[in-house]
C-alpha cells in the first residue's frame, strides 16, 4: 500500500512540474527552469523505483531529458545549429543564411555550384557541401529539404527537370559526407519561386532545416 501511494505521489508531482514547465514561453528561462524541474522530477522518480542512489541518478538523467523538451529547447538548438552553419559558410561570398522562427535556410547561388545549365557540381561545391554536411552530422534532430531554383530563361518544363537534377546532385552529396537518407527530400521549385528580377540571384539551391518536434 505504501508503495502505490508512493507511486501515485510521484505521478502527481510529475505532471504539476512539468506542466508548470511546459507554461514557460521565453527559450532561455524556459529550457534552463524545464531541465532543472525535470532533472527533480527523474530523482523522485529514480528514488521511488530503485530507492537507491543509481536508481537517482538513471531518474534524474531520464527526468532532465524530458524537462529539457518541455522547456522548449528546440530554440537553443536551433541557435547552436544556425551559429555553426554561419561558421562553416563565413568564408564563402555565394552563400547567406537566414532565420525564419526556429527554421534555418541557407541559400547558394547557382553558379557557385554549378555551371549554366548543368547539375554536375562543380569542384568547388564538394568542400563547402562537406562542411555543411558536417554541422548536419551534429545536430540529427532536424529534417532537409533541399530545394533547387531557376530563372526564367529556357522553358518551364526544361527548367523544373533541371531544378529538379540539381537539387538531388546536393542531397547525394550530402549523404555521402554520412547526412542520414532518411533526413533528406530533394525538390526542383523550377522558376516557380522567384525572390528577385536578377537571373542570377534566382539561379539558387536553398538548403531548409527544420527541427524534429517531439510531443
Amino acid at each position: 500500500m505504501v508503495r502505490v501511494c508512493r507511486l501515485l505521489l510521484v505521478g502527481f508531482v510529475c505532471t504539476t512540474l512539468l506542466g508548470c514547465a511546459h507554461m514557460q514561453t521565453n527559450q532561455g528561462k524556459g529550457t534552463a527552469v524545464g531541465a532543472g524541474i525535470g532533472a527533480g522530477v527523474g530523482a523522485i522518480v529514480g528514488q521511488a523505483i530503485g530507492r537507491d542512489t543509481k536508481g537517482t541518478l538513471i531518474g534524474a538523467g531520464i527526468g532532465a531529458l524530458v524537462g529539457g523538451l518541455a522547456g522548449n529547447q528546440i530554440g537553443r538548438y536551433m541557435d547552436m545549429q544556425e551559429q555553426d552553419l554561419r561558421n562553416a559558410i563565413a568564408a564563402s561570398d555565394a552563400a547567406s543564411v537566414q532565420r525564419e522562427q526556429d527554421v534555418l535556410r541557407a541559400t547558394f547561388k547557382g553558379e557557385a555550384y554549378f555551371d549554366f545549365d548543368k547539375s554536375a557540381l562543380k569542384p568547388g561545391a564538394y568542400y563547402e557541401l562537406k562542411r555543411i554536411a558536417d554541422v548536419l552530422n551534429k545536430y540529427p534532430q532536424t529534417t532537409i529539404e533541399v530545394g533547387g531554383h531557376t530563372d526564367t530563361k529556357g522553358s518551364a518544363a526544361y527548367n523544373q527537370k533541371l531544378s529538379e537534377r540539381r537539387a538531388v546532385a546536393v542531397k547525394d552529396e550530402l549523404i555521402r559526407n554520412g547526412v542520414a537518407p532518411q533526413r533528406i527530400s530533394a525538390i526542383g521549385y523550377g522558376e516557380t519561386r522567384p525572390i528577385s528580377s536578377s537571373d542570377s540571384v534566382n539561379r539558387r539551391v536553398e538548403i531548409l532545416i527544420v527541427p524534429v518536434r517531439q510531443g
